[in-house]
């Protein structure tokens, strides 16, 4: 048996007996070229866990300002003050922005911004208020780990203080951004800003405490290398042990910076020496971080990132969880000119979801169930109606 046989055979009988992976096991099933094998086995993970059924949400997206303290290498999405598209929302815009959702019966307002320098810090609380006000049924998943750390800074408040008064203002989950990768080495590279592991944690474990239940991201694609990734959710994986509060694991893939660079502003300083990872590498970090993360119960494709093939592609490589409808993503659409739609709706979603096979389950925030659809039609059904034919 040559070594990559023995290695295939190691992680399959540690599969099936249950047993956790390692850091060597996750580096090993980087290196594999077996993009099938590593499917399947992700997908029998998936199925053990989930069935055949694919979660989604219908959830607009909110950025109240794209003002940033912080210059983070990979961003498209930060402008400084003064700069001619750069802006902030008073509360009354957001409200009636919010005014605006009410037609497409949202059950999430996902909301991340940049760390304004002159924002008060009672911004932030009262914008919740009146949005929840707004919008009584809809669940608020609101700021990354490393807005809360500025509200810190800003406010001179403790993090434990901080969500209590968002939690009262409204606030349902933090989302899951500020991760990116949290290995030093490749860190000090990327990020701009003072929240790295040690306060990302530190907030999460928080939040799970005061019984929010959050997602946690990985942006890979970029700098990084294998190990960096599996460090990134072995460390996870250990917190999650710890707390029990993430609800899903979302990849993100890297985005290179091609809106702006048509105006020669290129805000991405890692494009020049970066190449995106390519379908393949997208399907395989689902299907590993899926092997690796034994203790959560949802991965995550963000669409908007992967496109709409690669996002069906994963539901068969480990994940088992689409983000919603979402309408406007400008930390994406800000960079990419992949041709993701701006929205997708509740149908097209359904759609979506069948065509690759699964059941569609609709749930909130919390990932519990609001309703579950029929699944797909079977390959009887379908070759029992006409099929339209194009030319």
């Amino acid at each position: 048996m040559d070594d990559n046989a023995e290695f295939k055979a190691g992680i399959e009988e540690k599969l099936a007996a249950g047993e956790r992976l390692t850091f060597e096991d996750g580096v090993g099933l980087y290196e594999t070229d077996d993009l099938a094998w590593l499917g399947r086995l992700a997908h029998g993970v998936r199925t053990a866990k989930n069935g055949d059924r694919t979660m989604f949400n219908v959830n607009r997206h909110l950025n109240l300002t794209n003002v940033c303290s912080a210059s983070c290498a990979y961003c498209s999405f930060q402008r400084k003050p003064g700069e001619t598209d750069a802006y902030t929302m008073r509360v009354e815009q957001a409200v009636a922005l919010a005014e605006q959702m009410k037609g497409d019966a949202p059950t999430e307002l996902h909301i991340v911004n940049g760390l304004h320098p002159t924002l008060p810090w009672r911004y932030y609380p009262r914008v919740l208020k009146a949005l929840k006000e707004t919008l009584p049924e809809v669940n608020l998943k609101a700021f990354t780990a490393t807005e809360v750390q500025w509200f810190e800074k800003i406010s001179g408040l403790g993090a434990s203080e901080i969500l209590d008064e968002l939690i009262e203002a409204g606030l349902e989950s933090l989302t899951g951004g500020g991760a990116e990768i949290f290995d030093w080495e490749i860190r000090q590279h990327i990020v701009d800003h003072a929240c790295h592991w040690e306060d990302w944690s530190r907030i999460h474990r928080l939040a799970h405490q005061k019984g929010l239940r959050t997602p946690a991201t990985m942006l890979y694609g970029h700098i990084e290398e294998p190990r960096h990734r599996v460090d990134h959710v072995l460390r996870l994986r250990e917190l999650q042990d710890e707390t029990g509060g993430f609800a899903v694991f979302i990849p993100l893939r890297y985005q290179h910076d091609f809106h702006d660079s048509k105006d020669g502003k290129i805000r991405n300083k890692l494009q020049a020496r970066t190449t995106m990872a390519s379908p393949a590498e997208s399907l395989k970090v689902f299907a590993v971080s899926r092997l690796l993360l034994d203790n959560f119960d949802h991965v995550k494709c963000f669409w908007v990132m992967h496109g709409l093939d690669v996002a069906q592609l994963s539901l068969s490589f480990g994940a088992d969880d689409l983000d919603g409808s979402v309408v406007e993503y400008k930390i994406t659409h800000d960079a990419d000119e992949y041709g993701t739609p701006d929205k997708m709706g509740r149908e097209d979603l359904l759609e979506l979801i069948r065509d690759a096979g699964f059941q569609p389950v609709e749930r909130n925030t919390r990932y519990e169930v609001v309703r579950e659809y029929e699944g797909p039609q079977t390959i009887g059904e379908r070759r029992a109606e006409p099929q339209s034919v194009k030319f």
